[in-house]
């Protein structure tokens, strides 16, 4: 495969923002979530849980709830804003003011014909969703506190708003308050401290089911209005519940960092007389959980510690498979990354500016390493331009609208044949226009838009398939480029790996050593041969953000920094104050 010289650059130290809302369409398999930066995201759960759309965030417009209705995304916040996203164009398609204050949750009827958000003046808020937009309807009763949760009955008759100290059940055709649900403070609390009901559930059997920050997950009875059980599950607060379509299972999840599970089961033998009975806890977390999302064989948590947490449920999925991985999501499915390869220059792209970088010489010997030499470049490196303008987010766009003009332009000179799975990267080999694309189920892809087909060597790899542990992979490639002297080798990297695949060399079947290369270290070169394949990977990596070639043959391999994201962040909030 021959050496490179490897600038290794360590100093890009990309911070992900914290998790404040998610929302899960489960009719789409469509799981929305909102950052502290005002960014939403929205993962293709059915498609190896790829993150396949991106808004960037705005200042001032932090998002705290998010809400679907059938395929369309709203979004409220302290702002006092209500946000419906052109997902399409990734942009807000139009904002309209609630004129309540700070909105603090969002929520829609089953229905999908109506949302009410709750605002910091005490009023429930009715929206009735049009065709291209919202309009208001009504209010209901105003009360004396926040609003902080809101949730629909099933029937749409009925809303379940969470306040202070108590949890207030409206009719929602009459506006008018039906019951007042008292919550208490719990065991040696100080009289003087409020308790926030952070989340309600309303369930169609018109149970009502509460978290506060007492720590308590609470039981109502919805037509009666009385109290059925307490679950006491931390000494601080209940942040988040979801509940699964089928209302047989409910989460919790805390300012722990822990999410506990509860189920709707029978405690006797004779399966009378159901119960919500706390079954499990999970520690996925070090910091607070703020959202959650219940899918159907799945619990989907994120919070303060940034990472999109799926961790299956082993009774709802077949062991031993992809499904039944714990799959956590800390960095974007897209490259951060671009270097401009003639003139040695790399642009890295933060939440609110880019930073361009001239790469430079080594005063360092390097090391040689896996058949590499490497030299550290960060005191060889000169930094161009720090911070463009407080427009960055203008930039961040302009340039995803430069990679979607080249998509479009290639479908202008002909129709690539659709694949069910969504690509990740592509790129064009300077030399043969033959098209790479990878998908996020890893399938690899090579298209000749001379001939306008699939290329031979294409068609070979998809009869033969791809090597299982290939496929295996939960992390999706994000970037790859060409060997400007060898135009038989494919260069791609993800997350934890980078890999040059060569076209001249036999592709590895189900039986062949994948991992290799230290196989073929051990062996005398003579050997070598018999026993190489077309993927050559190096798995020594961690937090993977760009590999590429430069002109003069180096290469060039950007990592984040080996950083602790826990010991980046603030000590777990135990006492909630609120930002109005």
């Amino acid at each position: 495969m021959g050496e490179f010289k490897v600038h290794r650059v360590r100093f890009f130290d990309y911070m992900p923002s914290a998790i404040r809302a998610m929302a899960f369409n489960s009719r789409t398999e469509r799981l929305a979530l909102s950052r502290a930066d005002g960014a939403l995201e929205v993962f293709n759960f059915a498609d190896s849980y790829f993150q396949e759309k991106v808004i960037p965030g705005q200042d001032g417009r932090a998002v705290e709830a998010l809400c679907w209705v059938r395929g369309r995304l709203f979004s409220a916040g302290l702002n006092g804003e209500i946000t419906e996203y052109d997902l399409e164009n990734l942009r807000p398609k139009y904002t309209m003011e609630a004129y309540g204050g700070p909105v603090w949750t969002i929520c829609s009827n089953s229905q999908g014909t109506h949302l009410a958000i709750g605002c910091e003046d005490g009023t429930v808020k009715i929206f009735e969703v049009l065709e291209e937009t919202i309009r208001f309807q009504r209010n209901l009763d105003r009360q004396k506190g926040r609003i902080i949760s809101l949730s629909w009955h099933p029937s749409g008759a009925l809303i379940a708003a969470g306040m202070m100290d108590m949890i207030k059940v409206f009719n929602a055709e009459s506006g008018h308050a039906t019951h007042r649900l008292l919550v208490e403070r719990g065991v040696g609390a100080s009289k003087s401290r409020e308790v926030v009901v952070w989340s309600v559930a309303f369930l169609s059997d018109h149970t009502i089911i509460s978290g506060d920050s007492a720590g308590k997950v609470q039981v109502w009875d919805g037509v009666t209005g009385t109290l059925v059980r307490t679950h006491l599950v931390t000494k601080w607060d209940v942040l988040a519940l979801s509940v699964s379509r089928d209302e047989s299972s409910l989460l919790a999840g805390t300012s722990e960092g822990t999410v506990v599970q509860f189920q709707f089961i029978s405690s006797t033998v004779d399966q009378h007389d159901k119960e919500w009975v706390r079954t499990r806890t999970f520690k996925n977390h070090t910091h607070d959980v703020r959202a959650l999302a219940h899918t159907d064989t799945a619990v989907v948590s994120g919070g303060m510690d940034t990472q999109l947490v799926v961790r299956p449920l082993l009774e709802k999925v077949e062991k031993n498979t992809q499904e039944s991985a714990l799959r956590k999501i800390a960095f974007p499915h897209r490259s951060l990354v671009s270097c401009g390869k003639k003139a040695g220059m790399l642009l890295f792209q933060f939440h609110g500016h880019l930073e361009l970088w001239r790469l430079g010489e080594s005063d360092g010997h390097g090391e040689e390493k896996h058949t590499c030499t490497l030299s550290e470049t960060h005191g060889g490196c000169q930094r161009w331009q720090a911070v463009f303008s407080n427009h960055s987010n203008n930039c961040r766009f302009l340039i995803a609208v430069c990679f979607l003009y080249l998509c479009v332009h290639v479908q202008l000179h002909c129709t690539v044949p659709v694949y069910s799975s969504c690509p990740t990267a592509m790129a064009i080999h300077p030399t043969t226009s033959n098209l790479v694309m990878v998908h996020a189920d890893q399938q690899i892809f090579e298209y000749s838009l001379v001939q306008k087909e699939y290329t031979e060597w294409s068609r070979k790899l998809q009869k033969q398939g791809l090597h299982h542990l290939w496929l295996a992979r939960d992390t999706p490639i994000t970037h790859l480029t060409f060997n400007p002297r060898n135009p038989a080798h494919i260069i791609m990297h993800d997350t934890y790996m980078f890999c040059i695949i060569d076209q001249n060399l036999p592709l590895p079947d189900q039986k062949t050593l994948f991992y290799n290369q230290m196989t073929l270290r051990s062996l005398p070169e003579p050997e070598r041969t018999s026993h190489s394949h077309s993927f050559k990977i190096c798995k020594t990596f961690q937090h993977l953000l760009c590999v590429s070639l430069l002109e003069d043959h180096s290469l060039v391999v950007v990592e984040r920094p080996l950083l602790d994201i826990a010991s980046q962040l603030p000590a777990p909030v135990r006492q909630k104050k609120f930002a109005t």
